[in-house]
């Protein structure tokens, strides 16, 4: 049995305030390292990394929420952690103007917490979601990640024009507030989903380590496993230098560079809804969309690098983001869900890919950043990055 869409889009508001929350670090905080206090883009970079890395723990979350045959508790609890690790690096931002070692050791114990945070409430949710959504793979993984989308545009462009005038004590208030926002949208979306659930994971007593070794000798989840890291290390490639880029090449203030990103997630929110509409009537197949999503993102990138228009570059590779994204994962939900005593460890596995990816990504980006922009006007060198 599965929950109606209803339930469903009530549940999926725990991936909003996922995605409120992850935003700030990725993109803001990014920003005010790299252009405020002037700092190396490959400081903000080693930092998400880490937040990445630290979600290698996603199998170990998955496989926990299995044994205990409830994902709520890992929700709730991962989701005040990660609020914890957000509020503690704004406040880094301020103690960075006095002591950037102070600050540096802030925001190491916080980006730690926030990817511990992020491992064990996102692991949780995909998994308690591909098990209440029944047969609507598909269909629920456009939700789940329109509720993800919506949740970064709310947070980017309400902290943005909250921020105005931009200091670092306003920023800790304002971040504050979008926390508190957070954990309690948490609260209402797990309410009651999964007392008496028929879907409720039944407990298991299998060892982590022989759960592992089941998901890895499945050769379909070893494969998928390996798209989920290639794909995500192209699609994360820019992420960490895009707010960078807008403030160095083309002059924008912290507030309008952050309404930029927002904007950039908009069009991803459209490309999703158009995926997931137009595979819904058999117009294109998952795998479809996810190539065209692949060549416009390429296309926007290219853009930016070339120095075409802002602001049409920044929405083609938006919508080519959303578009790609849809077929990914409904595609991780219905692999996890099919096997229904370690569908949190399958998640937790494909996550880990994922985050693995991503943090090698931003290593990438930001550190080939750095040693163009030692030999290449700015322009070239974020040039050379949106084109790799």
């Amino acid at each position: 049995m599965s929950e109606g869409w209803g339930t469903l889009a009530r549940l999926c508001l725990v991936n909003a305030a996922i995605g409120g929350l992850a935003a700030l670090p990725v993109n803001l905080f990014n920003r005010l390292m790299t252009v405020e206090l002037a700092l190396p883009a490959l400081l903000p970079g080693l930092l998400v990394a880490l937040h990445y890395g630290v979600q290698l723990t996603r199998p170990m979350w998955g496989h926990r929420s299995d044994a205990k045959g409830g994902r709520t508790p890992f929700i709730l609890g991962g989701m005040t952690v990660v609020g914890a690790g957000v509020l503690g690096a704004a406040w880094g931002i301020g103690v960075a103007e006095a002591s950037v070692t102070t600050a540096l050791a802030i925001w190491v114990v916080s980006y730690a917490a926030i990817g511990l945070g992020v491992g064990a409430a996102g692991t949780s949710f995909l998994a308690l979601l591909a098990s209440a959504s029944g047969p609507r793979k598909g269909g629920v993984a456009t939700l789940a990640w329109l509720f993800l989308i919506a949740g970064a545009i709310a947070a980017s462009i309400g902290t943005g024009i909250a921020l105005e005038p931009y200091s670092p004590e306003r920023l800790v208030n304002v971040v504050a507030v979008v926390v508190f926002i957070a954990v309690l949208l948490c609260v209402l979306a797990t309410w009651r989903v999964e007392r008496d659930a028929t879907y409720a994971p039944s407990a298991t007593d299998k060892p982590l380590r022989e759960a592992l070794r089941a998901t890895w000798d499945d050769p379909i989840a070893r494969r998928f496993t390996g798209f989920v890291f290639l794909s995500i290390l192209a699609f994360y490639l820019s992420e960490l230098i895009f707010e960078p880029f807008a403030g160095h090449v083309h002059g924008l203030s912290p507030e309008d560079s952050t309404k930029l990103s927002g904007g950039k997630d908009g069009a991803a929110l459209m490309g999703m809804i158009g995926a997931g509409i137009m595979s819904h009537f058999g117009r294109g197949t998952l795998r479809f969309w996810a190539v065209v999503g692949c060549v416009l993102s390429a296309a926007g990138l290219l853009g930016l690098g070339a120095g075409l228009p802002l602001t049409p570059s920044t929405v083609v590779l938006g919508l080519g983001n959303g578009l790609f994204v849809v077929g990914a994962v409904g595609s991780m939900m219905q692999l996890a869900a099919a096997h229904a005593r370690a569908t949190g460890t399958r998640m937790g596995v494909f996550g880990a890919a994922q985050a693995v990816a991503a943090g090698l990504a931003g290593l990438v980006a930001t550190g080939m950043l750095d040693l163009s922009r030692m030999i290449l006007p700015d322009a070239a060198a974020y040039g050379v990055v949106f084109t790799l």
